[in-house]
């Protein structure tokens, strides 16, 4: 695979590969620093949304391994507005050896990657966010040693978080559900390719209205925010909608006692968490937001570092 774009692009064998890669270049780096495998390699970074995480994750990744990282700002390029997608594939293939971005539409992605002739890496869409897969796979298989057989429930809006989820999830054998209220499903085609998945891996795919029932037997309960970035006219709708679906010391009681509680953040506390859930002693979501570094780490070192 030239690119990273899709977990459900890959198969399970590889994304636990990279996995097993993450571990490793992460326990090196807090022993003595990680060897410089993209010594010379520079990532250039389009930005159509902010972003803390990926910024930064992005930028340090590169650091560790000896690369180096290029900001561009929404400004700076203006993806598909002021010079066509195609060209701009074209002209950056001729100056960085990566290109990671994070658009607001996923037909960009595609369209660089189509036109690159350097490694696309999808760091988010409106349709899925397949490098915070990666971190969480990670998260989850540093506290139980496995994704196979857990039961992994995401509270909320079927978001592009929540469809990447659901496909490492089943790729990695993980049991998936899903409680959305009405309106704030998932994607049919992600749920359609989902199931493709399951059927090959024997996971299991439930979607449900009920938040309290879908946690029943949850070893991991994941959340996100109730309106992403774009969907900022639809702001009051969704506090109306989402309250029910907020991750409360409650809800949290309901799953087993080993329960993790995950959020990609940035949280809005007091809306789809509570601070006695984020601060809590089930909360994973500060490693989680740590493992973004290194799950990068291996997705750079696959694409660009020595076979």
């Amino acid at each position: 695979m030239k690119d990273f774009l899709a977990v459900s692009d890959y198969t399970p064998e590889q994304l636990q590969d990279m996995l097993n890669l993450a571990i490793e270049l992460k326990s090196e780096w807090l022993e003595n620093g990680n060897a410089p495998l993209l010594k010379g390699k520079v990532l250039g970074m389009i930005f159509q949304k902010p972003s803390l995480r990926t910024r930064i994750s992005f930028d340090m990744a590169m650091r560790h391994v000896g690369g180096d990282a290029l900001y561009l700002s929404p400004a700076e390029i203006g993806l598909g507005k002021r010079e066509s997608i195609a060209d701009i594939a074209r002209v950056m293939s001729g100056y960085v050896d990566a290109i990671m971005a994070r658009v607001f539409d996923h037909e960009h992605i595609l369209e660089l990657a189509r036109w690159s002739s350097v490694p696309v890496i999808n760091g988010l869409s409106d349709y899925n966010h397949p490098c915070q897969a990666m971190a969480d796979a990670l998260t989850i298989q540093e506290k139980f040693g496995r994704l196979k057989g857990l039961n992994i429930t995401f509270v909320g809006d079927g978001n592009n978080v929540a469809v990447s989820l659901m496909h490492i999830s089943t790729k990695l054998g993980g049991n998936f559900t899903l409680a959305s209220p009405e309106g704030f499903d998932l994607k049919p085609k992600a749920v359609e390719l989902a199931h493709r998945i399951a059927a090959e891996s024997g996971s299991q795919i439930r979607l449900m209205r009920d938040p309290h029932r879908a946690v029943k037997g949850a070893h991991v309960i994941y959340t996100d925010t109730w309106t992403s970035m774009g969907q900022e006219e639809e702001t009051k709708v969704r506090e109306q909608v989402f309250p029910p679906y907020q991750v409360n010391q409650k809800l949290v009681s309901e799953a087993l006692p080993e329960v993790i509680v995950m959020h990609c953040l940035p949280a809005h506390r007091g809306h789809e968490i509570t601070d006695e859930v984020a601060d809590g002693p089930h909360s994973v979501l500060f490693p989680q937001a740590h493992n973004r570094l290194h799950a990068q780490k291996a997705i750079l070192v696959k694409l660009l570092g020595p076979q």
